[in-house]
């Protein structure tokens, strides 16, 4: 039997455009559902069965893609920004992808590893907090990190009601002033971290994701993407 599901998530689905952008197509009254024009973004449709075109042009099932970039520092985890900052996908321009969605977000002012599909079940299934995936983290902190403040960041605190914590944490290097601290979360609430370190009044001056899972960021340049193999597809995909 056919799935079935909304019109607008079958656009996304099919690798045309977001749920949001499809929504809007909808009501646009661009879109026809078997040479119908529907307007409605939940009208039921049979994946691989139903003839969705948009614009009177067919739209067909696109290939699966699965990337890594490297996050600069400075720019927004969204495709258009209405207050015109520079978005990542500045980095992706000269790959000709269909849509593609970040798997999860990195802020403005955090860099590193950011994957990017068009295949939502592998895409929910990293970013479930029922699977608990690593995420490792290189902190450079205004402060000099001692024991005590590793024990307490895995301890954890309680902030606006909601516990945070880490996983892991561990001294990479002292500087003069500051530390660079290790740190994996296996959970990722929003600004985690940052909060984290804001309850004990510590400075966080870079933020970097190293890892995701066994995915290293590696040696690949600030800025640069590449294709994930498909052993890395997978091995994320069974976690």
């Amino acid at each position: 039997m056919a799935g079935r599901t909304g019109l607008a998530r079958a656009l996304s689905k099919m690798g045309h455009c977001s749920r949001s952008e499809g929504a809007a197509l909808v009501k646009g009254g661009r879109v026809r559902l078997n040479g119908q024009i529907k307007r409605d973004p939940d009208t039921p449709v049979r994946l691989g069965v139903d003839k969705i075109t948009v614009d009177a042009a067919p739209i067909q099932k696109t290939e699966r893609v699965y990337l890594m970039l490297n996050k600069p520092r400075g720019l927004v985890t969204t495709r258009t920004d209405e207050l015109g900052r520079d978005t990542v996908y500045t980095c992706l321009a000269n790959g000709n992808f269909p849509h593609i969605s970040p798997v999860g977000r990195l802020d403005k002012a955090s860099e590193g590893l950011l994957l990017f599909t068009n295949d939502n079940a592998w895409a929910n299934g990293i970013t479930d907090p029922i699977t608990h995936l690593d995420k490792t983290y290189h902190v450079q902190v205004g402060t000099l990190a001692d024991e005590t403040l590793l024990n307490l960041l895995k301890k954890g605190v309680i902030e606006d009601g909601e516990p945070l914590r880490v996983k892991q944490a561990s001294l990479i290097r002292h500087g003069e002033k500051n530390s660079w601290v290790e740190i994996t979360l296996d959970e990722g609430k929003n600004r985690h971290i940052r909060r984290l370190l804001e309850t004990f009044d510590i400075e966080v001056i870079r933020l970097m994701r190293t890892s995701i899972g066994a995915l290293a960021l590696g040696t690949l340049p600030k800025g640069q993407w590449r294709l994930l193999t498909r052993e890395e597809v997978r091995e994320l995909q069974s976690k």
